[in-house]
């Protein structure tokens, strides 16, 4: 069915009767025509029902004939995404997102046909959750990057986008089981790396639980299947356990004068218990605490009363007490976390919050939706509880390799933190294992730049120092101060360790800067050269790159932050590429040869233009086929082969030159290798060049040696000599290892001369 059609729908709707798949309830009355869907949750009003049928409609029209893999009708995922939306007491904007989440990636419905159809509210919740499988990404990393980056940014216009693709990777991690199996490990993992924790952060605590049951399901299935039939043999004798506890907790909370509380028990999942028995290096049978006591009350005060009257009738376990009402969690959790022993001599967690602390727990981010009256459910990310997508956003400013971006995100989305103060008192979360240097990145770039002492608790402590909860940080700076390459290796944050890394690539501009033209005057030839260094056109390219001048981005071309493939493609976009200036005045046609030159001479030369004849690849530049090449011709030697570029040549008189290139179909049927020689100029710490060698490995590329020399500035030259077959898989080795963070400087040195 076409577009226009599925926008002229009838003011009736759709025939019940006639839909292919089952409906939930919900839905049925919103289609019947009711505004209150009577689930007990808050009903619509007259237009937002409206909307809600009108994005039903659309997308059931738009996704007619569509089969999920498991052979349901497709419109039955959006559904349930809007389902799950609803459940959590999301408005009707944010419901209808879930109706249409996938209708511009599925179908020709265009970003501005929805905008104009629906509004601009849930064009930017759909813009925001479509994939970019449309787009050419270069890897599956920069694609993935490039994914997250645009969600973050999205999320932080409207933080509902991230609830809608939860919803959204909840209701897939539910129906994974119809995919290949390598699809459901790569997608369990993702929802284990990324979503799981974003889940957290935001604190809809029984997405998360799921979604990591789930996930942990695909990627370990027999270690999944082991605990869940443990967990199910002592549930009937765990549950008898718990509810003795809980009949003594009761009697002793009435006897202390508390009227109003509901107490109950929860059983842990199953990832949870897993995630224990790893940390705790323990067998299931030595996890005693597999559920856990809840206590509701309406007061603060009464939390901590209650908190004594449990210490007072069981014994509590010491160290195991943590206050998240006077410390709240980044997602804004509080409760009492307290564990004791328990009647029959086991242990027992117990937990202590509000009611309204209670629908945070549960809810998190859509808590105040679901309790509140109609009305705008926007939640904006200026407010305290998402700092940590403020962080996330100025890292994807930062951090332009798209593995460090990934890697970055991962780490600072898992919840292992220590909760440390400001001198001012304001209250920081660092991942566990910061140090003072951490601190003082968190702080600002420039604080952490300047850094050369820190005060814990008012002494002086080395940098190096493990920050523990409560800590009173003050970071003492000099404007003469600079970072230390020493502080890479105790870092526990990549923001600091990647700040760091920066600083002493910026430090080194000018040589870098220089380094940059020299690369990309390679590249593109010394003719013009410095006039389109001067013209708009390449200012432009140096924008599309997020440079803001020029020189920026030839000293990001010189520390590999980006690659001359890349400024090249963006030059030649929109413009029909030209064939390079001929060096020298010489044509590219080949020379005429003799009679007696056979096609058999030709094809078992790697060259072409001197068949017959004695010739050798010029040692002083070592060409790679896919150079541009020159012949000279020798007195006693024949022919030498050299790059056109090579200084060398430019002292040759014309008369001498012969004009020669690479046989591509000889180069095709017996590929050849030659060896170059890689200098690097690397950040000195304990495994780099393992990470160097096994990214070559990972090309399959062969080393011959390796030499390593280490300075006293904590940096190091390594000399490698490696095998290639061509210019293009040296390029291509060169951007991998100039994406290592650690690579400060890379140049292919040879015997006699480097380029």
């Amino acid at each position: 069915m076409g577009q226009t059609a599925v926008v002229a729908t009838s003011d009736r709707g759709l025939d019940l009767n006639s839909l292919d798949f089952e409906a939930p309830g919900w839905l049925r009355a919103l289609l019947s025509g009711a505004v209150d869907p009577g689930d007990g949750l808050r009903p619509y009003t007259p237009e937002e029902a409206d909307l809600l049928r009108r994005a039903f409609e659309f997308s059931y029209c738009l996704h007619q004939g569509q089969k999920r893999k498991s052979g349901d009708p497709y419109i039955a995922h959006p559904v349930a995404v809007a389902s799950l939306l609803r459940d959590l007491g999301g408005d009707a904007v944010t419901v209808a997102a879930g109706f249409l989440h996938d209708i511009v990636e599925d179908t020709e419905v265009t970003l501005e046909a929805l905008e104009a159809e629906f509004g601009s509210e849930v064009r930017l919740l759909v813009e925001g959750v479509t994939k970019l499988s449309k787009f050419n990404f270069s890897s599956k990393t920069e694609q993935q990057a490039e994914n997250f980056r645009r969600m973050f940014v999205a999320m932080a216009k409207d933080i509902r986008v991230i609830v809608v693709k939860l919803a959204d990777r909840l209701h897939n991690m539910r129906t994974l089981q119809y995919l290949a199996p390598s699809k459901q490990r790569q997608i369990a993992a993702e929802t284990m790396e990324i979503f799981a924790p974003l889940a957290n952060r935001l604190g809809i605590w029984h997405f998360k639980w799921e979604l990591e049951d789930l996930a942990f399901k695909y990627l370990d299935y027999d270690a999944y299947r082991q605990i869940q039939e443990l967990v199910n043999a002592k549930r009937t004798e765990r549950e008898a356990e718990i509810q003795v506890f809980i009949e003594k907790l009761r009697q002793q909370l009435i006897k202390a004068g508390l009227e109003h509380f509901e107490i109950s028990g929860r059983p842990k999942h199953l990832y949870g218990i897993y995630r224990k028995m790893q940390q705790q290096r323990k067998e299931f049978h030595e996890i005693y605490d597999l559920s856990a006591v809840r206590v509701i009350v309406q007061t603060n005060s009464e939390c901590y009363r209650v908190l004594a009257v449990v210490h007072n009738c069981f014994r509590p376990i010491p160290g195991r007490f943590k206050d998240y009402i006077g410390l709240p969690k980044p997602n804004r959790y509080q409760s009492l976390h307290t564990a004791v022993m328990g009647p029959q001599g086991r242990p027992v967690e117990v937990q202590l919050r509000t009611e309204e602390m209670h629908r945070v727990a549960e809810y998190g981010i859509a808590a105040h939706w679901k309790y509140k009256e109609a009305g705008s459910s926007v939640v904006k990310p200026e407010e305290e509880r998402f700092t940590w997508l403020r962080q996330l956003l100025e890292w994807q400013n930062d951090l332009k390799d798209d593995k460090e971006y990934l890697d970055t995100i991962r780490e600072n989305l898992f919840e292992s933190e220590v909760y440390v103060f400001t001198p001012k008192g304001d209250l920081l979360a660092l991942p566990q294992g910061s140090c003072p240097v951490d601190f003082a990145y968190r702080i600002h770039s420039e604080v952490g730049d300047h850094c050369a002492g820190a005060r814990v608790n008012n002494k002086i402590v080395p940098l190096d120092t493990h920050l523990r909860n409560g800590d009173i940080v003050q970071i003492i700076t000099q404007k003469n101060a600079h970072p230390s390459l020493d502080w890479i290796n105790f870092v526990a944050t990549s923001s600091a360790r990647n700040r760091i890394r920066q600083w002493f690539k910026r430090s080194n501009r000018e040589q870098n800067l220089l380094r940059g033209r020299h690369l990309l005057e390679r590249e593109l030839g010394k003719t013009g050269f410095d006039a389109l260094l001067k013209s708009e056109r390449m200012q432009k390219v140096a924008e599309k790159l997020n440079y803001a001048s020029v020189d920026d981005l030839l000293a990001g071309l010189g520390y590999g932050e980006t690659t001359t493939t890349l400024v090249i493609n963006r030059l030649q976009e929109g413009t029909k590429p030209e064939p390079p200036p001929t060096p020298l005045g010489i044509t590219h046609t080949l020379l005429p040869r003799s009679a007696t030159t056979t096609s058999r001479s030709k094809a078992q030369s790697p060259i072409l233009g001197v068949e017959g004849l004695k010739h050798q690849l010029a040692k002083c530049c070592n060409p790679l086929p896919g150079d541009p090449i020159l012949g000279v011709v020798t007195r006693f030697n024949g022919i030498t082969i050299h790059h056109q570029d090579c200084p060398r040549v430019a002292q040759v008189p014309g008369e001498r030159l012969v004009l020669v290139s690479w046989n591509q179909e000889q180069l095709k049927q017996n590929a050849q290798i030659y060896p170059v020689e890689l200098r690097l100029e690397v950040i000195d710490r304990v495994g780099v060049l393992r990470d160097i060698l096994s990214r070559l490995s990972d090309q399959s590329i062969n080393v011959r040696n390796a030499k390593v020399q280490t300075f006293a500035n904590r940096t190091a030259l390594i000399d490698l000599c490696i095998d290639v077959r061509d210019k293009k898989q040296l390029t291509q080795i060169q951007s991998q290892l100039r994406q290592l963070s650690d690579v400060i400087v890379l140049r292919s040195r040879h015997q006699n001369g480097s380029r």
